[in-house]
């Protein structure tokens, strides 16, 4: 995946460019904020799905992960078919949330973001472009298929939002280590789900 002069390449520029898309209103939108991070925006909404999903009293909301599972698969059907934008329908596009809330959130995550940022950079970059994106984008749609089923498997909703957030700094960090990473995280989210199911 080409990048853009508007891309992020680690996760404290992400951020920085989520803070200039909310602007001075009462509320930013879901539109606004992918259009700050840059129209080729994949990455950045799988690190956003995995985040929510990780977030303690949101990501175990009955239906929230279901709901993450649906936006992360049609954001990566579109990737796959090689759209150079995303496009989301406006029920979800639309959604908003306050500023404020969201400036709060955002100064919450600089501590970490520093802290990953050390530790993630360009290294196996083929394991992240050309067919290995693909490869990617295939197994986090795979993650996003099993999420109905993992709100029913306790805990296993997290090893999903551990994966697609490891899977997007991946994307955004262009990290191949990270993405081996992310891939031995669904392998165990997966045989976690099926070992729960069949139990």
């Amino acid at each position: 995946m080409e990048k853009t002069r508007n891309d992020a390449t680690n996760l404290q520029q992400l951020l920085g460019q989520i803070r200039e898309s909310a602007g001075s209103s009462g509320q930013v939108s879901v539109n606004d904020i992918l259009s700050g991070v840059g129209e080729r925006s994949f990455g950045p909404v799988l690190l956003l799905a995995g985040l929510i999903t990780l977030a303690p009293l949101i990501g175990d909301i009955p239906g929230v992960p279901t709901i993450l599972g649906l936006i992360v698969l049609l954001t990566l059907g579109q990737l796959l078919f090689q759209r150079h934008s995303i496009w989301l329908p406006s029920w979800i596009s639309q959604r908003s949330v306050p500023r404020d809330k969201l400036l709060k959130g955002l100064d919450w995550l600089q501590k970490p973001a520093r802290f990953l940022d050390r530790w993630t950079g360009p290294r196996l970059v083929f394991l992240v472009d050309g067919p290995g994106l693909y490869v990617m984008a295939t197994l986090c749609m795979l993650v996003a298929m099993a999420m109905p089923a993992m709100e029913v498997v306790p805990f296993s909703a997290n090893g999903a939002g551990a994966a697609l957030m490891a899977f997007g700094l991946a994307i955004v960090a262009r990290d191949g280590l990270l993405a081996v990473v992310a891939t031995s995280l669904t392998l165990l989210t997966g045989w976690f789900v099926i070992t729960g199911l069949l139990g």
